[in-house]
């Protein structure tokens, strides 16, 4: 499953990630921050949180919001 990253620019386009590079980040640092796009879907989210749960993590899942319109948000993953 690949997961969009949180843009850099307000209309520039997600880049995206694999679960598969994301476990092996988390198994070199053992602790990560990731910001994700507001297009991912709450289900794949939760679905991550859950796989990341599974092999023994903490995960923190919340929304970030940066500004006052409704779609000015993006999510935040802590995986400990």
């Amino acid at each position: 499953m690949e997961i969009k990253l949180a843009r850099n620019e307000i209309n520039g386009k997600p880049k995206t990630i694999t679960l598969e590079k994301i476990t092996e980040i988390m198994e070199k640092e053992g602790q990560k921050i990731f910001y994700f796009d507001k297009e991912n879907s709450h289900k794949d989210l939760v679905a991550l949180v859950e796989l990341f749960e599974t092999k023994g993590f903490s995960v923190y899942l919340r929304d970030i919001k940066y500004g006052l319109g409704e779609g000015d948000y993006m999510y935040e993953v802590h995986i400990l």
